[in-house]
């Protein structure tokens, strides 16, 4: 895997040459203000045993989904960014609401993982924000919190029916959870497109 930050024209470019000439692909992150592209580069691994051709349709084509991760705690978002890159997902990490509210202003995350309590803006502030300005990711939020007796946090995440998971987090639980999202997301995607 290569990460770079290039210019769009390049990025552009090398998207052709990787398609056509490699067999590989390039996943755009996010633009920046300044024009230029962070993207990542993922090229094709050589099958020994089974050719491209002899897998189903669906497993020809890895599916990257991109994660924002929003908590203050460096340590426990920086292991969980690991471990989500890990399991082949693209990872962004805010450590409090108001700097996550920016990334969401400049990408349209897969999936939104988030911790309740937080300085400068707290989880719930940052999911109602996000509602009212890209009502399409409130269905991706996957709330992260230590905090299951505080009645605040428990009154919030049922009156908007939340997917949550209680810390310590377990990594199956996690990617459990995170799939889980990912279908609520798209079944209510088609339904709205219905």
């Amino acid at each position: 895997m290569v990460i770079g930050v290039w210019n769009q024209d390049l990025a552009k470019n090398m998207q052709k040459v990787s398609k056509a000439e490699k067999g590989g692909q390039i996943l755009c992150k996010r633009r920046f203000l300044d024009d230029t592209t962070r993207f990542i580069a993922y090229c094709h691994l050589t099958m020994s045993t089974l050719t491209q051709s002899d897998l189903p349709a669906e497993t020809t084509e890895l599916e990257i989904k991109n994660v924002l991760l929003v908590d203050d705690d460096v340590d426990l978002a920086n292991t969980l960014k690991l471990l989500l890159e890990s399991h082949n997902f693209i990872v962004t990490t805010s450590c409090n609401g108001a700097d996550a509210l920016r990334e969401v202003m400049a990408f349209d995350f897969d999936v939104i993982i988030c911790d309740m309590l937080m300085p400068k803006m707290a989880g719930d502030m940052f999911y109602l924000a996000v509602q009212k300005i890209k009502p399409q990711l409130a269905p991706r939020f996957l709330f992260v919190t230590g905090h299951a007796d505080n009645p605040k946090v428990d009154s919030f995440l049922k009156s908007i029916d939340a997917e949550v998971v209680f810390k310590p987090v377990l990594t199956e639980e996690l990617v459990r959870m995170i799939s889980l999202v990912l279908r609520r997301a798209e079944d209510e995607a088609k339904s709205a497109n219905a």
